[in-house]
């Protein structure tokens, strides 16, 4: 009887490590994955040869959403936590690059009016111990 206990409780103990872990994923990371498979490499990133920069950051943000958006001189702008993706034009469609937030920010910095200043006494960028 004592045996069947542990067992039971041994196994309840893996179930729930499984799933804390399969549910802990970042879920403001960079869908970097999906866009690897999703468009071609080249560049200093992945391109789309066909879509515009607005229809490429939608299937992006439809695919995992983004904590802010922002665009400007034809370039769509993603923030995920630590992390930004920038969709630029490029030949005939768009070229994908996915930065560190604070280079990102540095760069686009005119198009992110809105976006936290990543150099600001506030900023907490959501990665790992958001809010401490």
């Amino acid at each position: 009887m004592n045996s069947a206990r542990v067992i039971r409780g041994a196994v309840a103990a893996v179930v729930a490590a499984f799933l804390l872990t399969a549910c802990s994923g970042d879920g403001n990371a960079v869908p970097r994955d999906w866009i690897g498979k999703t468009y071609s490499s080249g560049g200093a990133g992945w391109t789309d040869p066909d879509s515009a920069p607005a229809a490429v950051a939608d299937a992006i943000d439809g695919h995992r959403d983004a904590l802010d958006r922002s665009s400007g001189g034809g370039a769509e702008f993603l923030r995920y936590g630590d992390d930004m993706v920038t969709v630029s034009p490029y030949r005939s469609g768009s070229q994908i690059e996915i930065e560190d937030y604070r280079g990102g920010y540095q760069r686009h910095r005119r198009y992110l009016t809105n976006w936290p200043d990543p150099d600001s006494d506030s900023f907490r960028g959501g990665g790992p111990g958001e809010g401490k």
